[in-house]
């Protein structure tokens, strides 16, 4: 797909010029995705739109949302005898209460770095003496695939593979944020790639139950500011509505088939979620017919009670009510090379994408 259009500067600039029309009062927006942070600081985005507007970057970063304790659980798994622990490479230096995943390799245990849980699924059956776990995490993008593995490995019974659901699905957790006093969000720029899956109806409640305009838009510039506009614009008309800039990428009602498959494969569980807390019904666990490929039946493990990291706002900053540089650790003792806190590991992290595209904080 010819994606120039969507970075042409021309078009750019008339998509500025009519939002500095339309936003003639303070509006807050939040981009929920962390994709869409990265954008907007990587095109200095922030910078051309008018100072009416203000974008807060949300809890869209998957890996920066995790819990300790399910960072620690996964470290656990690392720890036992006979365990390959399996993850994506932005897992690795994500600090748990007491070590890392990077941490615990370098200390001699195996854990390897894969791009698909299907690598994992066929480690485990180059490994027959090993127990192959893979560290699931992600929102609805990433969990289809997940599904697909253990379904594989179910049906060709493959019995040394297994998956730590700590899973997360976006909408739910859109209501905390909404009902959030000390985030008052006006608007909401939601995830392209979460909504490509679910489609537009599972948002439909913030409109109708909160009055919140949200809009689905994709990651060029002239997505990110298109998406802009029609929230502004529908602010101006006094309208909230659930609307989609991203037709190319995200269908109405999203994708059926890897719909079907999250759902045969996993139900709908509590989950911790970093900076907000427990969300009921915002986790998925694997169904008890899949129970056998569930990574805590498969090695049962028992961590030590998590732990905060002192002087780390990262949770502040994925609710909205702290900006990357407003924490005391930003770009000083944390950095991408030396993170203290999960928002400066993750390549979608709201820190780290501040520390790499723009000057607030540094020295």
């Amino acid at each position: 797909m010819d994606l120039s259009g969507f970075r042409d500067p021309a078009v750019a600039g008339r998509l500025i010029e009519a939002i500095h029309t339309i936003a003639t009062r303070p509006m807050t927006f939040m981009e929920v995705c962390g994709t869409h942070t990265v954008a907007i600081a990587k095109n200095g985005l922030r910078d051309v739109l008018p100072g009416s507007i203000r974008l807060l970057s949300g809890p869209g970063c998957p890996v920066c949302v995790t819990s300790n304790a399910d960072i620690d659980t996964a470290i656990e798994f690392a720890r036992q005898p006979g365990v390959i622990v399996t993850t994506f490479g932005d897992m690795m230096k994500v600090p748990g209460s007491r070590s890392s995943l990077s941490r615990e390799k370098a200390d001699g245990r195996d854990v390897r770095i894969v791009y698909s849980p299907l690598d994992a699924l066929a480690l485990a059956g180059r490994e027959p003496d090993k127990q192959v776990v893979f560290i699931g995490v992600g929102f609805e993008t990433t969990v289809p695939l997940i599904a697909a593995a253990i379904k594989r490995a179910a049906g060709s019974g493959l019995g040394n593979f297994s998956v730590y659901s700590a899973h997360k699905t976006v909408p739910l957790a859109l209501e905390a944020l909404v009902n959030d006093p000390e985030v008052a969000v006006e608007g909401l720029i939601l995830p392209g790639h979460v909504s490509s899956i679910i489609g537009l109806e599972p948002y439909r409640f913030l409109a109708e139950e909160y009055s919140v305009p949200s809009v689905i838009t994709g990651f060029e510039p002239v997505d990110v500011l298109q998406g802009v506009w029609m929230l502004a614009k529908q602010l101006a008309e006094g309208r909230a509505q659930i609307e989609i800039a991203y037709t190319r990428g995200v269908p109405e009602g999203g994708n059926p088939t890897a719909l079907a498959l999250i759902d045969e494969v996993f139900e709908p569980t509590d989950a911790e979620w970093r900076g907000i807390g427990v969300i009921p019904g915002t986790g998925l666990a694997i169904r008890g017919a899949f129970e056998a490929y569930d990574a805590l039946t498969r090695v049962p493990v028992n961590p030590e009670p998590p732990r905060e990291i002192p002087g780390c706002q990262c949770g502040e900053v994925l609710r909205g009510v702290t900006l990357p540089y407003e924490c005391r650790l930003f770009a000083k003792a944390c950095t991408p090379e030396h993170p203290v806190g999960p928002c400066m590991v993750s390549s979608e992290g709201s820190c780290a994408a501040y520390y790499r595209y723009t000057d607030h904080g540094k020295s």
